[in-house]
């Protein structure tokens, strides 16, 4: 008798919940998400806990997140579901089929997208795109997950990469800008240590460059900055620096027409340390729909001349 290749007591269901907790990080909201009750979510997590041994999530924090065996069980399972409910989008010639659906970081969004999107629907091509914007970490979940065709921004870390593949397309650094006017772009021997006695906007904790953003500022002595502000909101970046003498640290694209404008000003510093790959993040078990490789050879134009 052959060997079943998996235990036919795990079910569609299972794998669903499963996932829909490990991106929101709670039951509750994943059971609204999934239009079922909050103690049958429960039920269903538990039972795939009890069919695979061994807990997924780490429930010692108000926030469910996922223990070292529920990391490695959710890269391959969001893998599988995402190459099924392509497979059935096909064969039924879905709708979605003819959408291209990006996950994209806001650099990329004011940088390379408004040109690339532009090409795309020009051509006359058959399909539609879908734009989404978030967190890095957000965005790799939707691509996991099948929501998104591709993820277009920084390269993540090399543990985040299984079943991922990354297409370079420019690289980029972190700038930090003022208002016109500002107090310090009229210091000559101006150095980055004079930024402790201002407000800074700071990358939050879980975006791609805040790390490199605080190994910056800490090879640079700056160990006590007055006040940060933690954000990812390039709308409000934008309006609260413009209004005081707030200092944003932001990746370059997000506010090169603001520079270029004279809406906001660089501080002369060096950041190239920051400097890093901007590119395509795909699922290496995909084969790209006809319209999603269109639109990523639109994106490849639109990034050379960034080069």
């Amino acid at each position: 008798m052959a060997r079943r290749l998996i235990d036919p007591r795990i079910k569609l269901r299972h794998i669903g919940c499963f996932l829909e907790v490990a991106r929101l990080k709670s039951v509750v909201r994943a059971a609204e998400e999934l239009n079922i009750s909050q103690p049958a979510a429960s039920k269903t997590i538990s039972e795939l806990e009890d069919i695979l041994g061994t807990a997924l999530f780490d429930r010692s924090h108000r926030n469910l997140f996922l223990s070292p065996f529920g990391e490695v069980f959710y890269r391959y399972a969001a893998t599988s579901f995402a190459a099924l409910k392509q497979g059935v989008d096909a064969a039924g010639g879905a709708l979605e089929a003819t959408i291209v659906k990006v996950g994209a970081l806001p650099t990329v969004s004011a940088r390379i997208l408004p040109a690339a999107v532009e090409a795309f629907t020009s051509e006359g091509q058959n399909a539609h795109t879908r734009i989404i914007t978030g967190p890095n970490g957000y965005l790799l979940s939707l691509l996991r997950t099948g929501e998104v065709d591709l993820v277009i921004g920084r390269m993540t870390d090399p543990e985040a990469m299984l079943g991922l593949a990354f297409e370079h397309l420019y690289s980029e650094r972190v700038v930090m800008v003022v208002r016109p006017g500002h107090p310090l772009l009229g210091i000559r021997q101006f150095h980055l240590r004079m930024i402790e006695g201002y407000q800074v906007l700071m990358p939050t904790p879980d975006s791609v460059i805040r790390r490199l953003v605080d190994r910056m500022l800490l090879a640079q002595g700056v160990t006590n900055i007055r006040d940060e502000v933690e954000t990812v909101s390039n709308a409000f970046g934008r309006s609260y620096v413009r209004q005081t003498d707030a200092i944003w640290l932001i990746s370059q694209g997000v506010v090169d027409r603001d520079v270029a404008e004279h809406q906001l000003a660089l501080l002369p510093v060096d950041t190239s340390e920051t400097t890093g790959p901007v590119g395509f993040t795909t699922r290496i078990d995909t084969t790209p729909t006809l319209a999603t490789t269109g639109f990523m050879e639109a994106v490849r134009k639109a990034a050379s001349a960034l080069r």
